[in-house]
């Protein structure tokens, strides 16, 4: 599509006319308080996302060492019951080489 050159003068003499008219050239006072309270509840909710993940990440160290401790239990069980056989092992042969 192009334009006629009477077309584009017509189009610059109106242009800022046009805006003027639509108000583009200079936003009123609406829009520039509209971009202030956005940010605001931007970051009132980074605020609030931020807490969310302290919250989570505390629930998340406060299970590991719910594991932890049950690792740590386990692991205890597991050798007493290990050293308690091999007591019993070596019980069973010592009394089998006495005469």
């Amino acid at each position: 599509m192009n334009l006629a050159k009477d077309d584009i003068e017509f189009i610059k003499a109106h242009f800022g006319e046009w805006l003027a008219e639509q108000s583009l050239g200079k936003p009123p006072a609406v829009y520039e308080i509209e971009p202030r309270e956005r940010m605001v509840r931007v970051e009132e909710e980074l605020k609030h996302q931020r807490e969310l993940i302290r919250q989570g990440f505390d629930l998340m160290e406060k299970r590991f060492e719910q594991i932890t401790q049950r690792i740590d239990r386990f692991m205890i069980w597991t050798l007493g019951l290990y050293v308690a056989g091999i007591g019993s092992v070596l019980a069973m042969i010592w009394r089998t080489s006495q005469p």
